[in-house]
């Protein structure tokens, strides 16, 4: 922790890097939109941050929460509290059983790879990376944002974000984030 500081005082431990240095922290929300709204404006800052599932023992109804470095709790807040969001609590982790939960699950078919991002999954072909099915969720939009984006390469395909507007949307985009990300 004392290393920690002296490069955060020496000016070698940034927003995006500390987290690695640092104790991490657990951000929970009322609802989805608030965690979509906080990533957004985190992210927006610099902040390293990352949406995951929570834990079984904070559960509150939302099915993400936003991991952070504690040690900028205080800062973060206040960034949140600019744009008027605010989490119900902060917890920090501590223990193995307070862990977020990753969102992201892949499954490898020999010649399809799918990504898997809280209920929603996107599969690919390796070949070309042609998405070739999109399903999961339960929300209206998911046909339509199948429709647009199957048999387009990730290249190719719009981005879920610019095409859905709920919870699916958002967790579809998550999965095709990972899937660029990988490959």
């Amino acid at each position: 922790m004392i290393d920690f500081l002296r490069k955060r005082k020496e000016g070698r431990v940034t927003k995006k890097n500390q987290g690695a240095s640092a104790g991490r922290g657990i951000l929970v929300f009322e609802n989805t939109s608030d965690v979509i709204q906080a990533e957004n404006v985190l992210k927006k800052a610099n902040w390293s941050v990352r949406v995951m599932g929570p834990p079984p023992e904070i559960r509150t109804g939302c099915d993400l929460v936003i991991e952070f470095p504690l040690i900028e709790e205080l800062n973060i807040r206040r960034e949140l509290k600019q744009v008027c969001i605010e989490p119900l609590s902060v917890v920090p982790v501590t223990a193995p059983l307070l862990e977020p939960v990753d969102l992201f699950q892949t499954k490898d078919f020999g010649d399809y790879l799918m990504v898997r991002a809280a209920n929603m999954k996107i599969t690919v072909a390796k070949k070309d990376f042609t998405i070739v099915n999109i399903s999961g969720g339960g929300c209206p939009d998911v046909p339509y944002l199948a429709q647009e984006m199957v048999g387009k390469t990730l290249a190719d395909a719009p981005r879920p974000r610019d095409l859905g507007h709920t919870l699916c949307g958002y967790a579809l985009e998550l999965a095709y984030e990972e899937l660029r990300r990988k490959w």
